[in-house]
């Protein structure tokens, strides 16, 4: 495959249809290890990720829910199992 003089490669068919790049879709080169790099596609088009589309849907469910007084100090001392207060 030749890259064009404006830095141009064409995806080959069966890499576009297997990551589900279309026309309009969007897509990143990440640089690896020993000079791989890998094409990924970053928008949500075709198939996403089931997962990563219900951790945004409960996101925007919980979104100003929290407690804007609870402080990190709270959250700290309540992972361990604490309270403000409790003797020490």
């Amino acid at each position: 495959m030749r890259v064009t003089e404006k830095g141009q490669v064409t995806i080959p068919k069966a890499i576009r249809d297997k990551l589900g790049i279309v026309p309009g879709s969007e897509v990143d080169f990440v640089e690896g290890a020993l000079g791989h790099v890998e094409i990924i596609r970053i928008d949500g088009s075709a198939d996403s990720d089931p997962s990563v589309e219900r951790l945004k849907k409960w996101i925007e469910r919980v979104r100003g829910t929290g407690d804007p007084s609870v402080t990190t100090d709270d959250v700290m001392l309540a992972t361990r199992g604490r309270r403000i207060g409790d003797p020490d």
